[in-house]
């Protein structure tokens, strides 16, 4: 499914991932490949991704990479799922 990351200030990632998962406003929860469309507000903790992510060197300070997994703290954001098509908003 295609990414894309958000903030106020840039585009923070843009690719292709295997999974994602983010702290949600009910809980944290898991997208993959044709997941149901969704919106829903996030809150602050971390974000998982799985699958190869590169990042620009511009932003490389904001991300954690381990192994197969890149994690990326939030404070607060929204997120929107459709056609295999995620878009992240965070501040």
């Amino acid at each position: 499914m295609q990414l894309e990351i958000v903030s106020p200030e840039a585009q923070l990632f843009s690719g292709e991932v295997v999974s994602l998962t983010v702290p949600g406003a009910s809980g944290s929860f898991q997208i993959l490949n044709n997941h149901a469309p969704i919106v829903s507000t996030l809150v602050e903790g971390r974000v998982k991704i799985q699958g190869k992510v590169i990042i620009n060197e511009n932003n490389r300070s904001k991300f954690i990479q381990e192994g197969e997994f890149t994690f990326l703290d939030i404070q607060s954001g929204a997120i929107e799922l459709s056609d295999n098509k995620v878009i992240l908003l965070t501040d």
